[in-house]
């Protein structure tokens, strides 16, 4: 059976229903925090109920902080890997609301890593994220790139669980994997991220927010191709080195730039945006790219799907859930 924390999440719901897709038994975690609309979470919860065969999907509302409530999952229940993914997003809340941060990111983080060093499965993948990159004006960003001028309180935690991560694999020979995740969108997503929020605006013929007046770029990363990557690093087997600690780009490996990003969206709504120019926003970074030559060396994953492709998918999705 495999642990999937945030399973109530836009990344988790997606691996765990795939993994469901492949046979595999899930048991899933979420706290259903209200960062955005909890409704969302459970709708996804109950398409991955609804697609788990009997007896292979069981799920606890679980919150990270939790320590006692983590070793009691874990030593009731063997984990055969953990795809970790819960944690508290968003850049800018990081700001206003850090005590959030501290209590999943850096707390719950370390709680998990308790319960898989008293517990150890197979292999442990956890969500890291392109922000630990912060300052860094590198492009493409590589995994050996510094990554020590985070601008934001989130990229912080996300860079110290990877040194966390590298730590209790060290002293413990514990198998982890870090995945920096850049800019995922697609049904199901966050609405808390420009590709959704932008889409409700549009459709709802309110202006757009574009920041450092559309002088920006990012790899935006479908979510099949994050879901396959995952997969295909769950997979893998510890390194044959004394550190069995690794860390991967995961991302599109085509940035766009945002002017593009919004014209492409506009197609696949049929409605032009009302496009309000801004300057750059605290936390934010101009670019964003994704080398992954480390992540298709490693397992021949890449990924397939442009925004041509996606950004229609999800648009559809949209409107068919929220009626719009």
């Amino acid at each position: 059976m495999i642990l999937v924390t945030g399973a109530a999440g836009f990344i988790g719901a997606a691996v765990a229903e795939q993994l469901l897709a492949r046979g595999e038994s899930v048991f899933g975690i979420d706290n259903f925090n209200a960062y955005y609309d909890p409704q969302l979470k459970r709708d996804r919860l109950a398409r991955v109920q609804a697609h788990a065969g009997a007896n292979r999907f069981a799920f606890e509302a679980l919150d990270l902080g939790d320590a006692e409530g983590l070793r009691k999952l874990f030593a009731r229940q063997a984990f055969t890997g953990v795809v970790h993914l819960a944690a508290q997003a968003g850049v800018r809340h990081s700001f206003t609301h850090p005590r959030d941060y501290v209590d999943s990111n850096l707390a719950g983080f370390m709680n998990v890593l308790e319960s898989v060093r008293a517990h150890p499965p197979a292999h442990c993948v956890y969500a890291s994220s392109s922000s630990v990159y912060g300052a860094n004006t590198k492009i493409p960003f590589a995994e050996d790139d510094r990554v020590d001028q985070p601008v934001s309180l989130y990229a912080a935690t996300k860079r110290a669980n990877e040194l966390m991560a590298d730590v209790y694999a060290r002293q413990f020979g514990l198998h982890l994997t870090g995945l920096r995740f850049f800019t995922v969108y697609g049904p199901w997503g966050r609405p808390d991220m420009a590709p959704m929020k932008f889409t409700k605006a549009i459709l709802a013929g309110e202006p757009i927010d574009v920041y450092n007046h559309g002088d920006m770029s990012r790899d935006f990363t479908y979510i099949d191709d994050i879901v396959s990557g995952v997969l295909s690093v769950l997979a893998l087997p510890a390194p044959t080195v004394r550190v069995p600690h690794r860390l991967f780009n995961i991302g599109n490996n085509k940035p766009e730039r945002l002017m593009r990003f919004i014209d492409v969206l506009e197609q696949a709504i049929g409605t032009p945006a009302v496009r309000n120019m801004q300057p750059m926003q605290p936390g934010d970074v101009q670019s964003t790219a994704a080398d992954v030559s480390r992540l298709a060396a490693a397992t021949g994953w890449a990924p397939t799907t442009p925004i041509e492709v996606g950004l229609p998918r999800m648009v559809e999705w949209y409107r068919r859930y929220f009626r719009a």
